[in-house]
């Protein structure tokens, strides 16, 4: 057990490149660093290079990492056989305006694992993976209105964005949540084109359709969202959407970015549901820029145009680029269903030694997640949505308290979003994450009646 002063002390000594760099950073960047999602306890970690499950910082720290990118790299880092069939692709070309043959072994792979996927367009991004797929609904129904869960992450897309930072001083009742925008000067006419619905809230949902239903051209739902709690959907909640769907005619838009990781089939068919669009990315592009539109035929129709302008244009400098689609390919075709199986247990052995320490201490804390993912919560209650999930500022104090011990033992977790594990990792790494869990609980344990109230 180690007592938070000292690891204070311990931190800083540790990290004065990495407050060197930052200094720089601060001098050229608007806040430092170039994305609002890096970490700072209190400042950014600079990394210098990635061995496997682990990464080495700029100051010579060996850190087990259980962020792996926002959940992108599934093998790890330096994941040999991608980097060497990169090696190979850099030789040729990084980039052209005309396909290559790689673009089309990534697509055949996607195409033959993911049942919901039968034609596939490739962009640069999960944010532009979303976007596209909103746009292909639109197109193909005909109308602009879209419905989405409360506290979902879904990118940068105006209408996605939608609710997704939803606070209790904004996000309004829990029969009719608030529709709210993200940031200052966003045009108030996209709040109006959106529905928002609590996750695994039927009655909600049923009511929000039976208003607007026919002017919905989808419901964008990502069958585990992350930042909203890395909840599991209600099997009748996921039966609700499809009836719906099929009942006002709107499409179902599945945001699998982060949970295509969820099987070898992916999220949708692991949870039941049934989507007309997929928006894909992360994993698919084995550690380069990438993201995926996928679907039905019919729908993916509105992007086809040979001779004549397509109902929606799509293009994209860098999509498909060779370089993604072969990384994509070859991290793509090491996930075989074994691979999946061994995640699957990895992330059981962890979420299953957590809640044992839970136990043990009788500390009001909870566990949420599957397959390779999970998230630890700051509440006696597993949350089911958005607003059971959301923390107290007591509750953020525990968990930057449990990002910086953690940080401290030498493992980054991520602070309020989902942790995943990855093939590189081992038995003893799964090991020291429980073991770093119950430290952390054996420490703070005589301060736990603050959460308790």
């Amino acid at each position: 057990m180690l007592h938070q002063d000292f690891l204070s002390f311990r931190r800083a000594a540790r990290r004065s490149r990495s407050q060197y760099f930052f200094e720089r950073g601060r001098l050229i960047f608007p806040d430092g660093t170039t994305r609002v999602t890096v970490e700072r306890d209190p400042i950014p970690t600079y990394i210098a290079r990635g061995e496997g499950a682990y990464l080495i910082d700029v100051d010579g720290n060996r850190l087990l990492d259980l962020n792996n990118n926002f959940t992108t790299l599934i093998h790890g880092h330096g994941y040999l056989p991608v980097a060497d069939a990169v090696a190979d692709i850099l030789q040729k070309g990084t980039c052209f305006s005309n396909p290559t043959e790689h673009e089309l072994g990534l697509a055949e792979l996607l195409v033959q694992r993911i049942p919901a996927i039968e034609h596939i367009r490739f962009v640069n991004s999960g944010t532009e993976a979303v976007m596209f797929a909103i746009k292909a609904a639109r197109a193909f129904t005909g109308r602009s209105r879209i419905a989405r869960a409360e506290g979902a992450y879904h990118g940068a897309y105006d209408w996605a964005e939608v609710s997704q930072s939803a606070a209790p001083a904004s996000w309004g009742p829990e029969e009719a949540p608030t529709a709210t925008t993200v940031y200052r000067g966003a045009p108030e006419s996209v709040a109006e084109e959106v529905d928002v619905i609590r996750f695994n809230d039927i009655e909600g949902l049923e009511r929000r359709v039976a208003i607007s239903g026919s002017e919905l051209a989808c419901i964008l739902i990502d069958p585990m969202p992350s930042r909203a709690g890395l909840t599991a959907p209600d099997p009748a909640f996921v039966e609700a959407i499809s009836t719906l769907s099929r009942q006002y005619g709107f499409l179902v838009v599945a945001d699998e970015v982060l949970n295509l990781r969820q099987g070898y089939r992916g999220a949708s068919a692991r949870f039941g549901l049934v989507p007309d669009l997929v928006a894909a990315g992360k994993i698919i592009g084995g550690g380069f820029p990438v993201g995926a539109v996928g679907g039905r035929k019919e729908v993916m129709e509105v992007f086809a145009g040979v001779g004549t302008r397509p109902v929606l244009p799509q293009g994209g400098t860098f999509s498909a680029n060779p370089v993604s689609m072969v990384a994509g390919r070859v991290a793509m075709e090491a996930l075989t269903p074994a691979s999946f199986e061994r995640l699957e247990e990895m992330g059981t052995h962890v979420r299953n030694g957590l809640c044992a320490a839970i136990a043990r201490y009788e500390a009001p804390f909870s566990v949420t997640g599957s397959a390779s993912l999970f998230r630890i919560h700051p509440k006696r209650h597993t949350p089911r949505e958005y607003r059971q999930a959301f923390p107290t500022p007591e509750q953020n104090s525990w968990m930057t308290n449990m990002t910086s011990h953690f940080r401290s033992l030498d493992i980054l977790l991520p602070f309020g979003a989902a942790s995943c594990l990855s093939t590189a990792m081992t038995n003893s790494d799964l090991d020291l994450i429980v073991e770093a869990f119950g430290d952390f609980l054996e420490t703070y344990q005589s301060a736990f009646e603050e959460l308790k109230a």
